[in-house]
């Protein structure tokens, strides 16, 4: 892998992830979606179904994620959809979950961490519910991955990790040159490290001395949460080369979507169907490593 995380084209690798031709899949590969209930993780879950992939559903509320689950279901997909309880910012919840995988499911070969939060309007740039965010889309994401992993069935380059990630969060948008040293040095950056910037951002935005550190200029505690999401994507693509677990991002662009209170340039229907198309990359094909940004024909930049 590069000195980071390469940001490359889903464009050329969506057209070799097509569903068409001789799929890799049966109905028994088991597929784990969070955040699922609505917006690209729904559009995501309801693509991986039509496939015949079993997919699991996960949202924080009971009520929403059964009814987004039974819309799915009423859909004759070719798959089956099961709906499962799950906040990624709960351990007790996160524990659960990972048991009745094992007891219920057996593994899965498939985990699509799309769960994330922000509290922001697309003009304005607080912090105030900057721990939220943080716990959610970063800590959230690596606690759920670390319970889940000793599950994935590890056969032939099926596993695959997918964490929906953002631009805001390349290296590009930092600011600080000793943060961005840290963050490239793939021989000594840590998970520690990545840990230790997350909570220096959190330790400034409570005595309000963020603004002047150089974090990113947009969506800040957002752009945080997917810049350290970025690294410990990296650094598991390392941990698990060679060993049947493959680990990318990927950005789906600005998408009309709750989170961006509907603005956006394209649906969450699109947007899902990308994702699946990397989801269900080949094995041939399949990268680690990667980030993938919407439809861009060349190498974009560096993470």
């Amino acid at each position: 892998m590069s000195s980071s995380m390469d940001c490359v084209s889903s464009k050329d690798k969506q057209e070799t992830a097509s569903p068409a031709k001789s799929p890799w899949w049966t109905s028994e590969t088991v597929a784990v979606v969070t955040g699922a209930n609505r917006g690209i993780g729904h559009a995501l879950a309801a693509r991986l179904a039509e496939q015949g992939l079993t997919v699991v559903l996960t949202a924080r509320d009971e009520a929403r994620g059964e009814a987004a689950a039974a819309v799915l279901r009423a859909r004759g997909l070719r798959g089956s959809v099961r709906f499962r309880r799950l906040d990624v910012t709960d351990p007790a919840s996160v524990a659960a979950f990972a048991s009745w995988v094992r007891d219920d499911l057996g593994g899965l070969d498939i985990l699509v961490n799309n769960a994330a939060v922000s509290f922001n309007e697309i003009d304005t740039n607080s912090v105030e519910h900057a721990e939220t965010v943080l716990r959610t889309n970063f800590y959230g994401a690596k606690m759920l991955t670390e319970a889940l992993l000793p599950l994935f069935r590890r056969s032939a380059g099926t596993s695959r990790i997918l964490n929906m990630s953002s631009l805001l969060g390349l290296l590009n948008k930092l600011r600080d040159p000793a943060l961005r040293r840290m963050l490239l040095d793939e021989s000594s950056l840590t998970e520690r490290d990545i840990e230790a910037m997350v909570s220096r951002f959190l330790a400034e935005v409570a005595d309000g001395t963020w603004q002047g550190h150089g974090w990113p200029a947009v969506w800040t505690d957002y752009a945080v949460s997917k810049l350290a999401l970025n690294a410990y994507s990296r650094l598991l693509a390392s941990r698990f080369a060679g060993q049947g677990v493959a680990v990318n991002c990927f950005c789906p662009g600005f998408t009309r979507t709750d989170m961006t209170r509907g603005w956006g340039k394209r649906t969450a229907e699109e947007a899902g169907r990308v994702a699946a198309g990397l989801a269900l990359m080949p094995p041939g094909d399949l990268p680690t490593g990667k980030f993938f940004k919407w439809s861009t024909p060349q190498l974009y930049s560096k993470l």
